[in-house]
């Protein structure tokens, strides 16, 4: 059994990533990517102006925690100490934040084959198809030494 990890955000370094369909440019803090040392956690950086379109994951349920900012969910503006969660399958967003935000997020699925599972979702729901997303690249100063035999086994991406 693995020690806990224990690090501190700051020592992490946010690097940007791309997300399908949204505006802005997107950073992203890799706290934890590996399931086999716990929850697959990351501090999303939602650049003022920003928008991330209706979306689904299919691996599991998500969580985030608005650290600062604030995060326009669905037209409910959610400002810091907010926490939302969705069960898989379910479609969320669009997010946006007019003046930017800090977003804790929470998954148990971590990235696999450089995709992650981030499904658009069409204005009724469904799925558009051919609009995964790819992982984003990983983090420093987040150990990694086990990540790809995780992402061999368990076959789950981010979102």
């Amino acid at each position: 059994m693995a020690d806990p990890m224990v690090l501190t955000a700051e020592g992490v370094q946010p690097t940007p990533f791309e997300i399908p369909g949204s505006r802005g440019q997107f950073r992203i803090q890799i706290l934890n990517e590996d399931a086999g040392r716990g929850v697959v956690t990351s501090i999303v950086h939602i650049p003022a102006g920003g928008f991330i379109p209706a979306h689904y994951h299919e691996a599991g349920p998500e969580m985030h925690f608005v650290l600062e900012g604030e995060l326009t969910e669905r037209g409910q503006r959610l400002g810091p100490g907010a926490f939302l969660t969705q069960a898989a399958g379910v479609v969320h967003g669009p997010h946006e934040s007019a003046g930017g935000a800090r977003v804790l997020t929470v998954q148990h699925w971590q990235s696999r084959d450089g995709a992650f599972d981030f499904h658009i979702a069409e204005q009724d729901g469904a799925p558009r198809p051919g609009d995964e997303a790819q992982a984003p690249p990983a983090a420093e100063g987040v150990p990694t030494e086990t990540r790809a035999e995780a992402e061999r086994g368990l076959g789950r991406g981010y979102g």
